[in-house]
């Protein structure tokens, strides 16, 4: 039995179409995926469901539970039982759990909150979704996974009859992206409908009943779960086969650039913990390295401090660069050095959102930009027209957002940043995280570009088969100590987790 049809939806920002003519039938019960690549639409489709785009601003209509809505807010779709929950979570970090569950929906009796009917509920309900906290707990005191489940608390306050989940599993470690998954399976089970958004093809296909592919803004088709491959939801999402999930590459490797020796890093907020202890790595002029290692091994915080000590206290050890010791005591000076680094949340601290492309394109390597103290305004947007073409970045023009443009072409404004600064060594975290199978395509053909150009690419990745696919060598990192180095040719996914995984001596 359909719980809900969208017909004919189409929707236009200024200069773009984002939905044009977009079919989608979600039955009753089932957990139904939206894919596609960065841009294709999902967000904005599951936008206009939700009413955070108003009956009016866009073309087609909404049938939910057999009847034709026309939603002009949020709450009205909540009214219905439609709770959309969007991949940056809505919560507020001081108050407490019972507080965020019951926002806007509060338990009030003659004018007052009933803070112990309030706590009672949300109680009931954190039982409900597998999370074992006090409900007077502020937020901000919990991780990202227990946040989420919070968010799920309060849909289900909200006696939610379809979910809408954009990118749930996106900042999660792997323990809790399989609990929400099972929660999302229990919820199935009580006859709640839901409907993921997800690039991770793997978790789409282990819990998805139906898929519908989007690209380009259209409805390339749904799958239902019995004929799904992976490669079949590639090639819809991409428009071609991608037999090859990695472009060529033939490495051209020269010299070392740049050498790590024993780097001890202590933590900024507990005294005594060592975060990095006496790594060291090499990195080439041409090549490509990977580091790989689990969550909390220290990798980033290894990056962090090498790019001029902005993590970390009492750190010690020496960087090589060019066969000469170097300093580097600020980002200022690593920049000088030629260091680049391109950080793991690139919304967070990687841009500056509210501003244009072209402002977040110059940002490091102001000073190639000016002259006498003042900006040269026409050479900025030069560059950033340049970069816009050569990075296939998809906006109307370098004034556009950057916070208005998909994950994938944020992360290639990122890139132009730091590739402005004409580093010899680029310092990769995550750099596919949150993009799309096609992105990531353009965003490795990018990464080998670079290595071309003679510049040494030290690669953080949570993926292991991007390490393998992407890099030349590969470094290992556990709790915090190099446990060992692997070339392309002997690397495996075994290999890797054996070294990742190994204790300390």
């Amino acid at each position: 039995m359909t719980i809900l049809r969208m017909r004919g939806i189409t929707k236009t920002f200024p200069g773009v179409k984002a939905l044009q003519d977009v079919n989608l039938t979600v039955r009753r019960g089932e957990i139904h995926a939206i894919c596609g690549e960065n841009g294709a639409g999902k967000s904005t489709l599951m936008k206009v469901l939700s009413g955070v785009y108003p009956h009016g601003s866009y073309e087609g209509e909404i049938e939910f539970e057999d009847e034709a809505c026309r939603f002009l807010s949020v709450r009205d779709s909540e009214r219905r039982g439609i709770v959309i929950i969007h991949q940056e979570l809505a919560l507020c970090g001081q108050l407490s759990i019972a507080e965020n569950i019951f926002l806007g929906n509060e338990m009030a009796t003659g004018g007052l909150v009933d803070w112990n009917r309030t706590n009672h509920a949300a109680g009931e309900l954190l039982r409900r979704v597998g999370l074992a906290e006090n409900p007077v707990t502020p937020v901000s005191e919990l991780g990202v996974g227990k946040q989420q489940l919070v968010e799920i608390a309060k849909a289900l306050s909200k006696e939610v009859r379809l979910l809408i989940l954009d990118e749930p599993t996106a900042a999660l470690n792997d323990s809790d992206s399989e609990h929400l998954l099972g929660l999302l399976r229990e919820l199935r089970e009580q006859g709640v409908t839901s409907v993921i958004i997800s690039h991770k093809l793997n978790e789409v296909m282990a819990i998805a009943d139906s898929i519908t592919i989007l690209r380009d803004g259209r409805t390339i088709e749904t799958l239902q779960a019995a004929e799904v491959t992976e490669d079949r939801i590639i090639s819809g999402m991409v428009g071609r086969d991608l037999e090859h999930r990695f472009p060529p590459h033939t490495p051209h490797i020269g010299d070392e650039v740049l050498r790590i020796e024993a780097w001890t890093v202590h933590s900024p907020v507990q005294a005594g913990r060592v975060i990095v202890d006496d790594a060291g790595l090499s990195l080439r002029r041409g090549e490509i390295v990977g580091l790989a290692g689990l969550m909390g091994a220290g990798r980033t915080e290894l990056a962090m401090s090498v790019f001029g000590r902005s993590y970390g206290k009492d750190i010690t050890g020496r960087i090589i660069k060019d066969g000469r010791q170097i300093h580097l005591r600020s980002v200022r000076e690593a920049i000088s050095h030629g260091i680049a680094y391109v950080t793991e949340d690139r919304k967070k601290f990687g841009l500056n959102l509210i501003e244009d492309i072209k402002r977040n394109i110059s940002a490091a390597a102001l000073g190639k930009l000016s002259q006498r103290g003042w900006v040269d305004e026409h050479e900025e947007h030069r560059v950033a027209e340049d970069f816009r073409a050569r990075m296939n970045i998809k906006a109307p023009g370098v004034r556009s957002i950057t916070g208005k443009l998909s994950g994938g072409n944020q992360q290639k404004v990122v890139l132009s940043k730091w590739i402005l600064t004409d580093p010899d060594v680029l310092i990769l975290d995550e750099p596919t995280r949150g993009i799309d199978v096609g992105a990531k395509y353009e965003i490795y053909t990018i990464i080998n570009q670079i290595a071309d150009e003679g510049k040494a690419v030290l690669v953080i990745s949570s993926e292991l088969p991007e390490l393998l696919g992407l890099c030349d060598r590969i470094y290992a990192l556990s709790r915090g100590r190099i446990t060992g180095e692997l070339d392309r040719a002997e690397a495996t996914q075994e290999r890797l987790m054996q070294l990742m995984t190994k204790e300390s001596t």
